[in-house]
């Protein structure tokens, strides 16, 4: 494995899956959730774009934790976190949300799956939820558990993973509407699938809930996908940025509230619903409300711009308006080979979100390529 600059320790965890990532060849590691997340393993991330686009790929994903809440008020303590109604949860249908604070900034965006009517699961992005639950549960004197389980998504993503998964499971794998789970026998034991993941390309994710057969499972899925020109792989940059996946710390923060996210279809909201409609009562409502009143300056979109490679975008690339105003900042950027562009997401300023409307993106060298806002996902 290449030198991934980690200086490892018991405060990066490992993953059930980590030694056969490393057998693999993976060229390093980035940290989600304080666990390690593979970050390429193939001679480019365009190499590993084509292949998860035509192909399938095995991706150790455990570092999606999952916060579990299981108790009396467990469906309380996930309403109050949430604007999105939880009302309808049921078993079987995954849910996404986005987690709120007091002043409606996003928390995380996880995926809820109800296991029971007293039991769920937050699949969280990369913050600390699990102490934000512990907090609001014992602030509210709420009679609910909150722990992390021991459950480590493994992920089979591209067009040939329901192929693949029918092989193991068997056909009633097809059967699965997108963010639906149920249970499936793999190795003579019952384990939640879902069909979701972190592509556009189609996939599953295994909810695996025995950490010490992590490698049995890794091995028994990568022999299942050998017809199917399986490859170990990890979210992949173009993948998603073309896909309009939003990334926890890099698109959005604690700074930005779901409506600038382009998330409003999943907050119940007053001022939406009207008409007398009684939606929930979660923290930030309030706040909330407010912002869905005034109006927001900004939302996401995707941009396209250059038609040379732009260097990685370790630090935001600023984005100005043909009038030379700063609108916004590139938060994640890469070249397409499929677009011949670059492509990137920012939030955009108000004046200036419309699709096709021109700006410029300032490089770290100091020269400016020329560019145009985009709809999110991008253009087929």
């Amino acid at each position: 494995m290449a030198e991934s600059g980690l200086n490892l320790s018991r405060r990066i965890r490992r993953t059930p899956y980590t030694d056969r990532v490393e057998a693999a060849g993976v060229r390093g590691f980035s940290v989600v959730n304080h666990m390690l997340l593979p970050k390429a393993y193939g001679p480019s991330v365009e190499a590993d774009y084509w292949h998860l686009r035509n192909h399938v790929q095995l991706w150790d994903v455990a570092v999606q934790r999952q916060v579990e809440l299981h108790g009396p008020d467990a469906a309380k303590l996930v309403q109050l976190m949430t604007p999105r109604d939880i009302s309808g949860a049921i078993f079987g249908q995954g849910l996404y949300l986005p987690l709120i604070d007091d002043a409606g900034g996003m928390l995380n965006d996880p995926v809820l799956l109800r296991l029971a009517p007293d039991r769920f699961w937050l699949s969280i992005a990369d913050s600390d939820i699990l102490l934000w639950a512990k907090g609001l549960a014992i602030g509210y004197g709420l009679e609910v558990r909150v722990s992390e389980p021991d459950i480590s998504p493994l992920a089979i993503q591209g067009p040939k993973a329901a192929a693949l998964m029918a092989d193991m499971v068997g056909p009633a794998i097809h059967d699965l509407g997108y963010f639906q789970f149920d249970y499936f026998t793999i190795l003579g034991t019952p384990q939640i699938i879902a069909r979701s993941g972190y592509s556009k390309q189609g996939g599953y994710e295994i909810y695996w809930n025995d950490s010490t057969r992590g490698g049995e499972l890794w091995d028994a899925v990568y022999a299942a996908g050998q017809p199917y020109e399986i490859r170990p792989g990890c979210p992949n940059l173009i993948e998603r940025i073309e896909g309009g996946l939003l990334s926890y710390g890099n698109e959005f923060t604690r700074e930005n509230n779901p409506l600038e996210c382009g998330l409003g279809g999943f907050c119940a909201l007053d001022t939406i619903a009207g008409g007398g409609t009684t939606t929930p009562d979660y923290i930030g409502k309030t706040a909330l409300e407010q912002i869905a009143k005034t109006g927001i300056t900004q939302q996401i979109r995707g941009i396209l711009f250059g038609r040379k490679p732009c260097p990685p975008c370790a630090k935001p690339f600023p984005v100005y308006g043909a009038d030379g105003t700063r609108i916004g900042q590139i938060t994640s950027g890469i070249y397409s080979p499929r677009f011949e562009r670059n492509v990137g997401l920012s939030m955009i300023a108000r004046s200036h979100w419309d699709v096709g409307t021109p700006l410029r993106v300032a490089m770290p060298d100091g020269t400016h390529m020329e560019g145009e806002i985009t709809s999110l996902p991008f253009p087929a």
